[in-house]
């Protein structure tokens, strides 16, 4: 398979779903503005939807995929489906019990993730509620990361990336025809998030049963197989998920500041997710699999060759996104989100938190190809060690950057450290001799420099006064917007094309 097509396919799936999700967003932000209600139900949902990049999406998939690329090349089929019912079965029974611990000690849980509501008794009871509401989509999402991890594997890759666009359909259909019967509407919500899970496992079963990979159950804790994917999760929770636990942390000291900062970062950080999940997540997923099978047909120099066209791929992509996304912060909230309850003033808040989010975009993305690298290799001190070193660092500049810069400063933390961690596993691989670049990356970079400078000076201009993205209407926004966007991008590839970039320098085969 063309890995340059497969990223298409995953990225164009990815597209709809982030489309749909700031659909959601706009949903949401009309309906419910940002406030007491929606900092309630952000914190609920942070928590299980925390646990599932952590636990399923994260430590899960980065330490199944190589064992199970592993069984699938060298033991043959019925070893590979008996190591895939063994998985199941336990990580089902173990979520099941976590879930109910979590509908069970929500309260608890309210405390440590947002002891700043504890003054308001009415929104740390539908705080409460909302979390109990929302924790077992914890359990779901850990069986449809199992089941996209399978199927990743088997290089059926649309279906995974298609997944999440039904909990962005729940949100909406919940947000626009059902709230109207909840008490308080907000309820909605968490029955969305609840429904969306349930959708998103049932999608995958059919595809599952094709390739004959469908679990059954099959308990056996000494199942070998089984042990070494236990052992690589347990410090990978942290190898792969600093980022989502300095999310955490952030709504933490965020719950302390005014009324509304915890919805200001919730919406800045679903506009980093766009590019983040279209690139890092798409670009993660597809060399996970081909990484883990050149490790074990120890094809050294291939796995390097691999990751040195990841690297420019992300850069190439990554580098004009976090621009724009610096220079659109207020056209792209207030077209997205300035409507009904979202104000003006809330419109600048969140626009502040995305600037300084957007300075470590480059580093998360970056992250998001360099940690699979070492999970390839089942290499899981290193990826820890950097992972609590960064995570130290962002509670630091959490403390020196709170005071002055208030929400933004917990933004900015995220950002910069997110930068620290990409540094250094590009260290730890070089200094492995696991990464050699390839010639002419000093070529590589003055060009994307160049495009770089010809894109953000279309793009300002094209721009113009932030105060007009305020006052014009919904339409005219879109409208504009969606002119500065072309601008730009026509701007930035037309400069590659100019400079020698080709599409099919970039074409490259999964490892067979």
């Amino acid at each position: 398979m063309n890995l340059l097509r497969a990223l298409a396919t995953v990225s164009g799936m990815t597209l709809l779903s982030r489309i749909l999700g700031f659909v959601r967003d706009f949903v949401i932000a009309r309906a419910f503005g940002a406030g007491m209600m929606t900092d309630a139900f952000f914190v609920a949902f942070r928590l299980p939807n925390l646990l599932r990049r952590m636990f399923a999406e994260g430590a899960f998939s980065q330490a199944f995929v190589p064992i199970l690329a592993e069984y699938k090349n060298r033991q043959g089929e019925d070893a590979t489906r008996t190591l895939v019912n063994r998985t199941a079965t336990l990580l089902a029974l173990v979520v099941t019990a976590v879930s109910i611990l979590g509908v069970l000690a929500a309260p608890w849980i309210i405390y440590l993730s947002a002891p700043g509501f504890a003054v308001d008794a009415e929104k740390f009871a539908l705080t409460v509620e909302l979390t109990r509401i929302t924790f077992p989509y914890i359990l779901f999402m850990a069986l449809v990361a199992l089941a996209g991890g399978i199927l990743n594997t088997w290089s059926r890759f649309a279906i995974p990336a298609f997944t999440p666009v039904l909990l962005n359909l729940s949100f909406i259909g919940m947000a626009l025809f059902a709230a109207p019967w909840f008490d308080p509407p907000v309820l909605a919500l968490a029955w969305a998030v609840f429904l969306g899970g349930v959708l998103q496992l049932a999608l995958q079963l059919r595809p599952l049963h094709r390739i004959g990979m469908l679990p059954r159950f099959d308990l056996n804790l000494r199942d070998p197989g089984v042990r070494r994917i236990l052992r690589l999760m347990a410090p990978a929770l942290l190898g792969v998920s600093v980022s989502q636990i300095s999310l955490l942390i952030n709504t933490i000291f965020a719950s302390f500041l005014q009324s509304g900062s915890v919805s200001w970062l919730y919406y800045a950080d679903r506009l980093m997710e766009f590019p983040a999940g279209l690139l890092g997540v798409a670009l993660g997923t597809i060399l996970l699999p081909s990484l883990a099978k050149l490790h074990a047909d120890e094809r050294r120099e291939e796995f390097s060759s691999l990751l040195d066209w990841g690297l420019r791929l992300t850069l190439l992509l990554t580098l004009p996104a976090a621009l724009a996304l610096m220079l659109l912060a207020v056209p792209l909230i207030a077209t997205l989100f300035h409507h009904g309850a979202f104000s003006a003033a809330d419109v600048l808040a969140t626009r502040q938190a995305l600037v300084a989010y957007s300075v470590g975009l480059t580093g998360l993305i970056l992250v998001k190809v360099l940690a699979p690298a070492f999970y390839a290799r089942q290499d899981i001190k290193t990826p820890v060690k950097i992972a609590l070193l960064t995570l130290a660092a962002t509670q630091v500049m959490n403390l020196a950057f709170i005071i002055p810069l208030k929400h933004a400063g917990l933004a900015l933390s995220i950002g910069l450290a997110s930068l620290l961690n990409a540094a250094l596993l590009y260290r730890g691989l070089r200094r492995r001799g696991v990464y050699q670049p390839e010639a002419g990356w000093l070529k590589f970079f003055a060009k994307l420099l160049l495009a770089l400078a010809v894109m953000g000076v279309v793009l300002w201009f094209a721009a113009g006064a932030e105060t007009r993205w305020l006052e014009d209407s919904s339409l005219l926004r879109v409208l504009r917007l969606g002119g500065v966007v072309l601008a730009g991008a026509a701007a930035y590839f037309a400069t590659l094309v100019a400079l020698g970039f080709r599409p099919r320098d970039f074409r490259r085969r999964a490892a067979g």
